[in-house]
C-alpha cells in the first residue's frame, strides 16, 4: 500500500492531499481569509451576561461577540458543589460583565453566529492534552487495549491534581510513565505562561492555533511509512528531521505542484454534486447550511441477481463512497443518507460498514441509525469551514442557486500558473481579470503582484475587465 502526502505551501493558499495507491482520501485547504481560529486562546471580555440563555457573550477582538455557555466557564468547572447544586445558581453568579476572562475557541465564527468559546482550557501535546481545570480523566478510544485504558486512567488520576484534567491521546499507549510525567511538566509550565501574560489589561490572541500543520502532523504521525512531496525546500528538511519514518522530497519543477501529480481535477471532483460509483450507480449531495442530503441512486447498474442483492451491493458500495466523502469535503453538521429502500436487516449490515469506515476520521461522528422513512442520519462534529465553504462562494450569475469557484481561489490559481512561466525568457505577461479577481491577486498597494514579480522574473500588466463570475485570461506572454 502506498501512502503519499501532497503538499502545496508556494503560494498564499496552502493545501494538502492524502492518496493512498493512488486514491485521494483527504482534501485540506486553508486560505488566509478563511484561517481557522479553533484552538485559539484569548483574554477576552464579557460584554453581556444572558440568564435566559444560561451564557455570556464575549469580546475577543474576532468582530462578532462569542458565546460561553455556563457550564464551560472555568469559575462553574472550579465551583465545590455538586454539578445539580451548580446548575441552580444563575449565570450571573459565575461571570460578571466587564470582566476579564481567559477563553479558547471551540468552534469558527459562522454567518451571524460568533465563535462558540470555553473556559477550560486545553494544552495538547503530543500524547497527552492538559487541561489546568478539567476535573477527569479521559483515554482515547482508539487505544484497543483494555488494560492499557485502565493503567493510563489510574496513571492519570494519580499525576493529576484536583482541578486538573487529563486525556491520553493514542500515542500515549507507547509511551513510559517518565515521558509522560515530563510533557505533563512542559504543559503546565506553558499554562503558567499563558496566565502570567494574561495579566494584561488589553483583549489578545496569547495563542495561536495552526490548524494546516496540526491536520498535517496528525496525518505524518497516523503514517507508518510513505512518501511526503512538498514544493518548499526548507519544510523538506524540517520535516525529514522530525518523521524520520517517512521520505520527504522536495518538488522543484515549474510546472505546479497538484498539476503535476494529477491531483487538481480530484479537488473539482469532490466538489461535484453527482459522485459515481465503480458499479455505475451514483450519489447526488446537496449540502446546505442546515443538513447535508445525500441521495443514492442505481443509476446505470443493473446488477447480475434478484433486486434485492443489486439493491444491497449498491447500498454497501454507497455506505463506503459516503464515509470517504464525508472525510473528503470536510462535511458536518446533521448529514441525512437517503440509501434505496432495504430491508431491516440489510439496514443494520449498512450502519455496521458506515461505522467501521468512519473509525479511520479523526473527526468526532456518530451513526444514529434509519428513520422511519428509510433514511440514515449521522452527526459529525464541526469545527471548521467545509472545502465547498473553503473555496466557492454564492455565484452572483445564477442569484445563489449554484456555486462557483471564489475571487480569492481564482487570484491564487492565477499565481500558481504564473508559476510555471517562471525561468523563461519572458519580459511581460499580460492578463485581464475580473475586478475581485484583480483586487485579490494585486493586494493592497500591489503587495503580492510586486511579490511575484521579483520571484518569477517578468513584469506582470494585469487590467479590470468584465466577466460574469469571477475570472481571469492570459492574454499575450511576451
Amino acid at each position: 500500500m502506498l501512502n503519499q502526502v501532497i503538499v502545496n505551501l508556494k503560494t498564499r493558499e496552502n493545501r494538502f492531499v492524502y492518496l493512498i495507491d493512488g486514491k485521494v482520501e483527504k482534501i485540506y485547504v486553508q486560505q488566509p481569509q478563511f484561517k481557522t481560529t479553533v484552538g485559539n486562546i484569548y483574554l477576552g471580555q464579557v460584554t453581556k451576561v444572558v440568564p435566559g440563555m444560561n451564557a455570556a457573550f464575549v469580546e475577543i477582538g474576532e468582530g462578532k461577540g462569542a458565546y460561553l455557555p455556563r457550564e464551560k466557564m472555568a469559575s462553574f468547572v472550579r465551583n465545590e458543589g455538586t454539578l445539580e447544586e451548580k446548575k441552580k445558581k444563575s449565570v450571573s453568579s459565575y461571570v460578571k460583565q466587564g470582566e476579564r476572562v481567559l477563553v479558547q475557541v471551540m468552534k469558527d465564527a459562522a454567518g451571524p453566529k460568533g465563535a462558540k468559546i470555553t473556559g477550560i482550557i486545553e494544552m495538547t501535546g503530543e500524547h497527552i492534552v492538559y487541561m489546568p481545570y478539567g476535573r477527569y480523566v479521559a483515554v482515547s478510544k482508539k487505544i484497543n487495549s483494555s488494560t492499557s485504558q485502565k493503567h493510563l486512567r489510574s496513571f492519570g488520576i494519580r499525576i493529576k491534581s484536583e482541578t486538573e484534567g487529563l486525556i491520553f491521546r493514542t500515542s500515549a499507549a507507547n509511551c513510559s510513565e517518565e515521558e509522560l510525567i515530563k510533557e505533563l511538566e512542559v504543559l503546565r509550565q506553558e499554562y503558567k505562561d499563558l496566565e502570567q501574560r494574561a495579566t494584561q489589561k488589553k483583549i489578545m490572541l496569547l495563542q495561536e492555533n495552526n490548524e494546516f500543520t496540526k491536520q498535517l502532523y496528525y496525518l505524518f504521525q497516523q503514517m507508518k511509512e510513505g512518501e511526503v512531496i512538498v514544493d518548499r525546500v526548507e519544510e523538506r528538511k524540517r520535516w525529514q528531521m522530525m518523521f524520520p519514518h517517512l521520505t520527504v522530497s522536495y518538488h522543484q519543477g515549474n510546472e505546479e505542484l497538484f498539476s503535476h501529480y494529477h491531483v487538481d481535477t480530484e479537488i473539482e471532483k469532490a466538489l461535484k454534486r453527482i459522485v459515481w460509483l465503480s458499479n455505475g450507480a451514483y450519489m447526488i449531495i446537496d449540502q446546505a447550511e442546515a443538513a447535508t442530503i445525500i441521495d443514492v441512486n442505481t443509476g446505470k447498474y443493473e446488477g447480475k441477481h434478484q433486486l434485492e442483492h443489486t439493491v444491497f451491493q449498491t447500498n454497501s458500495l454507497a455506505a463506503k463512497e459516503v464515509a470517504r466523502q464525508i472525510r473528503l469535503r470536510d462535511l458536518s453538521g446533521i448529514i441525512l443518507i437517503d440509501f434505496i429502500d432495504m430491508k431491516v436487516e440489510e439496514e443494520k449490515k449498512v450502519i455496521a460498514i458506515m461505522e467501521k469506515e468512519l473509525t479511520a476520521d479523526n473527526r468526532q461522528s456518530k451513526v444514529i441509525g434509519f428513520t422511519s422513512l428509510g433514511i440514515l442520519q449521522v452527526t459529525r462534529k464541526k469545527t471548521m469551514k467545509s472545502l465547498s465553504e473553503t473555496v466557492q462562494s454564492k455565484c452572483t450569475v445564477c442569484e445563489g442557486t449554484g456555486l462557483v469557484k471564489s475571487a480569492e481561489s481564482m487570484a491564487f490559481q492565477l499565481e500558481r500558473e504564473l508559476w510555471e512561466y517562471r525561468n523563461r525568457d519572458i519580459e511581460v505577461v499580460e492578463i485581464k481579470a475580473a475586478q475581485n479577481v484583480h483586487h485579490f491577486f494585486i493586494g493592497e498597494g500591489s503587495i503580492h503582484k510586486k511579490r511575484l514579480e521579483e520571484v518569477l522574473g517578468f513584469a506582470i500588466k494585469i487590467e479590470v475587465a468584465e466577466f460574469p463570475k469571477p475570472d481571469y485570461t492570459i492574454r499575450m506572454v511576451k
